[in-house]
């Protein structure tokens, strides 16, 4: 079982008692507002994505993970690797991606989570190229991808949801060149 930690988290595997907080998380259209469609999802949906989630981890050896407040042990939200499959056109690729709630929003915490994400992803799993995408006016996202060292390399539309975005990129060459 694979746990990253930071100075203010935890990253971990998912745990039954996760579901009802994500669950509320996915639930706000807020949050929501730059995923796919923009549509909430319910605690069957989330249910069945924690289980997709879990299923990835044993079968790629990486994926989503819960990220807890170090402090409280609070549910944030999650953050990790996953394949996006939602997007063809950029395959083979492993994607970073984060969703936190709300009340955990501009303290940081996104890009402390995503760069322990990219670190395993590049150090432990040993990827050649890590991508993440946004849609076109989630500049809240784009900053994190900055502050990961990504650059812009396309802008498509998700045929999922007929919302335009942008593809980010970082090379292992690139990570590891400004980790020196």
């Amino acid at each position: 079982m694979v746990t990253l930690e930071t100075p203010r988290l935890v990253l971990r595997r998912w745990r039954e008692e996760d579901v009802a907080p994500m669950a509320a998380v996915n639930a706000d259209p807020e949050v929501m507002r730059w995923i796919r469609d923009g549509s909430v999802r319910d605690e069957q949906q989330t249910r069945d994505g924690v289980r997709a989630w879990e299923n990835e981890w044993e079968s790629q050896g990486f994926g989503l993970f819960a990220v807890e407040i170090r402090s409280t042990g609070e549910l944030a939200g999650f953050t990790g690797l996953s394949v996006p499959h939602f997007l063809p056109e950029v395959l083979p690729a492993v994607e970073v991606g984060w969703r936190l709630g709300r009340a955990h929003w501009g303290q940081g915490l996104a890009t402390e989570a995503a760069v322990a994400a990219v670190r395993f992803g590049f150090e432990e799993r040993g990827l050649e190229r890590i991508v993440s995408i946004a849609q076109v006016g989630n500049d809240a996202s784009e900053r994190i991808m900055t502050k990961l060292g990504m650059r812009p390399v396309r802008e498509t539309v998700n045929p999922t949801s007929g919302r335009r975005v942008r593809v980010f990129e970082l090379s292992s060459d690139q990570y590891v060149a400004a980790a020196r």
